[in-house]
């Protein structure tokens, strides 16, 4: 059997603040893992050139009718499941705009998939199997920077003119070879020896949610810092619509909810007619208009 040399992955190396962890109170290891934890927005923040190249590759393939697809094995297989899951009660999308794939399909949601994330050929059909096209993004995510299932479906993404990005939380990995847009952030060793779920997995997150929810601002999702795409779904996000009206129009509580639901209940259209003093035919007009973005119909 091959060994493979994980030698030079800080995400493999020993953190020397936290030897003798296992003797620890727990007091001393709370506050370890919080300042550990610190470290992570600042190694992020270094990134930000490349994360906002993501973005305007992401927004521009949205405009052409493109999709967002992340893909992972193991806690970043899950971090795009989870993103992209979110997208669809947060910006009101369907759930094929922002796609997760993960190696070894749903089940490595909850357990592992032996092999899958050393199987660069599932990545690619992954890909082949979601009719992957030259107006999509592919975000291939991997702590150690080096999971075939990602590189393996980095490469039939490119063959086709897809968009790629990376996210790796070593530096010089290897998938940012395999990609136009590579994105590597160290966090240094982590807490625990190699268990890339701690700051790797935060700083993986935080740019997730860089990447999608600035896209979704860039495509119209988003007036003022409003989410008034949100589907309500439950009674919560149902009062949290009406306030939404409310912040966006200044309207009263009662007017709110009428128009909320005089729209049938499409935050983005009671409030564009309530701030164009238009019935919801007209109303609906202007946002085609203005290509979903509330400021333009005004």
């Amino acid at each position: 059997m091959k060994m493979i040399n994980l030698e030079n992955l800080t995400t493999e190396r020993r953190n020397e603040t936290t030897f003798g962890l296992d003797e620890m109170s727990v007091n001393q290891a709370v506050k370890l893992m919080n300042q550990e934890d610190h470290k992570v927005a600042a190694a992020v923040a270094e990134q930000l050139p490349q994360i906002e190249k993501v973005v305007e590759a992401t927004i521009a393939g949205f405009k052409k009718g493109g999709r967002l697809i992340y893909m992972g094995a193991g806690t970043s297989g899950r971090l795009g499941v989870l993103d992209a899951a979110e997208c669809v009660p947060t910006f009101g999308v369907e759930p094929e705009m922002v796609v997760g794939l993960i190696a070894g399909g749903e089940k490595a949601m909850t357990v592992a998939v032996e092999g899958a994330e050393d199987d660069a050929e599932l990545g690619a059909q992954d890909l082949k199997d979601l009719q992957l096209n030259d107006r999509d993004v592919v975000v291939g995510i991997a702590a150690s920077g080096r999971t075939p299932y990602v590189i393996g479906g980095l490469d039939y993404a490119r063959s086709i003119g897809a968009a790629t990005g990376t996210v790796a939380c070593n530096k010089e990995a290897e998938i940012s070879k395999h990609a136009d847009m590579p994105i590597e952030v160290d966090c240094g060793p982590e807490f625990l020896t190699g268990s890339t779920r701690l700051k790797s997995g935060t700083a993986q997150k935080l740019i997730l949610n860089m990447i999608s929810t600035i896209s979704m601002i860039g495509i119209g999702k988003v007036y003022n810092n409003l989410m008034v795409d949100v589907k309500p779904t439950n009674e919560k996000l149902v009062e949290r619509s009406k306030r939404i009206i409310m912040q966006a129009t200044e309207a009263d509580y009662e007017t709110a909810a009428r128009y909320f639901e005089a729209a049938e209940q499409n935050v983005k259209l009671a409030i564009v007619m309530i701030l164009t003093n238009s019935d919801k035919a007209a109303a609906s007009e202007k946002l085609v208009q203005a290509e979903g973005f509330v400021k333009k119909t005004l």
